[in-house]
């Protein structure tokens, strides 16, 4: 499974407004909602809040990857955010978060989920990579930056 076949540049926001981590799901929740890759906004939020209250998403070095399964998700889906300014995340390092990639899967199909969340920790432990991410301006570079580095994968 490849990153970037999850998502598109409609899936990417630059320049996420949100200061809490609630917001930023909201925002990001919105893109997948625009695109019509989940049902209902307010379930979608639900299930990524049941998982953050569990455990925080923020796993480090600016990056928060909240997920969740939900009956709303007709399949997995992701929409990834960069915040210029750094969101209060409660992570596990203590920093604040510039990244959040954000993934949503189905109720009962665990196996795409778990595959996505390995494929996205081996990205972001690719050194630079997630400077490459924050220095991007638009979502197209962003993009561009995912799938460039999935090619040097394969």
């Amino acid at each position: 499974m490849k990153i970037s076949e999850l998502l598109n540049e409609r899936l990417v926001k630059i320049g996420l407004v949100g200061t809490e981590k609630e917001e930023v799901f909201e925002e990001l929740i919105d893109l997948l909602l625009r695109e019509r890759l989940i049902g209902e906004r307010r379930a979608a939020l639900a299930s990524i809040m049941d998982r953050e209250q569990k455990q925080s998403t923020g796993i480090g070095r600016g990056v928060a990857i909240p997920h969740g399964k939900s009956t709303t998700v007709k399949q997995l889906c992701a929409a990834l955010g960069i915040s210029k300014q750094g969101i209060e995340y409660d992570s596990l390092d203590g920093e604040p978060v510039q990244v959040v990639f954000l993934l949503l899967a189905e109720e009962n199909k665990p196996g795409p989920h778990v595959m996505a969340l390995a494929q996205i920790a081996t990205l972001f432990k690719v050194p630079g990579f997630i400077e490459r991410l924050i220095a991007s301006k638009t979502p197209k570079e962003l993009y561009d930056v995912i799938i460039a580095e999935e090619e040097k994968e394969a």
